[in-house]
């Protein structure tokens, strides 16, 4: 996959310090630190979307990762890339949906340029640590087990409603699409109860990709009870473990901590390393390149 080979292109110039995590914990400074671009055409089209309802979804992505280190959306910036057609009233209501997305997360700066290929957005999330302790996706260790809330494969149900031109803003599924809900609530337990290290991710990229990232980087075996992983009854078993945006969070936590934790399913436990990383329903998947997963190279993204 050509991302992960960027990456690892990238890590052996600038080194691995902050790379690893969706999130940079910059403990000097008490926060954490992500970024995120939408670009027309790769992750939207922009007639499935009102100028509000993008800049909704373009600020909860990097709030979602916010949330995923444990730590307390603060400050956004926000760069706009906009080609000739766009209006004053697109951007007022592109920026009114920023701010719907958290009132108590503020725009801190950004920039404005022009573009002749499309609507380009590219937004910095920062949040703040304070006391809560902060997870990284390698703490995920022996004995834990796998917990998450809300619904998964619901917006990748939703994007194949809007790729087959079935363009129903009324549909539960289409709605998980372009306006998810994010896990605020869920985030702030685990990182208020959690003292041990611990490790989540959100599904931007798919339920199957967080928990094997998760699995590879603490060294460990993930096994999942697919019957136990909370989704719509017409979502398919492809979409709840491959379909991304979804932006629902997935932690490995002790298992002594799950009963404090509203509405928490567990969905897994961690184990020890037997050559795959992620097993599901008897199936097991050795090698990121197995899994069906989200391509942020191709076409027909949402």
């Amino acid at each position: 996959m050509k991302e992960l080979e960027f990456i690892k292109s990238i890590e052996n110039i600038i080194g691995k310090e902050y790379l690893g995590d969706d999130c940079a914990y910059l403990r000097d400074f008490e926060l954490t630190i992500t970024q995120d671009s939408l670009i027309e055409g790769v992750h939207f089209k922009r007639e499935w979307y009102t100028p509000f309802e993008l800049g909704y979804k373009s600020a909860a992505v990097n709030i979602s990762d916010i949330l995923a280190s444990g730590a307390e959306p603060k400050y956004l910036t926000v760069a706009l890339s906009l080609t000739d057609d766009i209006d004053k009233l697109w951007v007022e209501e592109f920026y009114k949906g920023i701010c719907s997305t958290d009132p108590n997360v503020k725009i801190a700066g950004g920039d404005i340029t022009g573009s002749k290929n499309g609507i380009l957005v590219s937004v910095t999330a920062l949040g703040s640590t304070g006391e809560r302790n902060i997870s990284s996706r390698k703490n995920a260790k022996e004995g834990y087990v796998v917990v998450t809330k809300g619904n998964h494969g619901s917006s990748a149900a939703g994007l194949e409603m809007l790729l087959k031109g079935v363009y129903d803003k009324s549909s539960e599924l289409v709605q998980a699409h372009i306006r998810p809900q994010l896990e605020y609530e869920f985030s702030s337990q685990i990182s208020k109860l959690v003292r041990e290290d611990y490790a989540m991710m959100d599904s931007s990229d798919g339920l199957a990709d967080a928990v094997f990232k998760i699995a590879e980087a603490s060294g460990v075996k993930i096994t999942l009870d697919y019957d136990k992983i909370p989704h719509l009854k017409e979502v398919s078993r492809e979409q709840v473990l491959f379909g991304g945006e979804d932006f629902k969070l997935i932690a490995a936590v002790p298992a002594n901590i799950v009963s404090k934790i509203d509405d928490a399913a567990i969905i897994g436990k961690v184990e020890k390393f037997d050559g795959a990383r992620l097993e599901v329903a008897g199936e097991k998947y050795s090698s990121y390149d197995e899994l069906k997963v989200y391509n942020h190279f191709g076409e027909d993204n949402g």
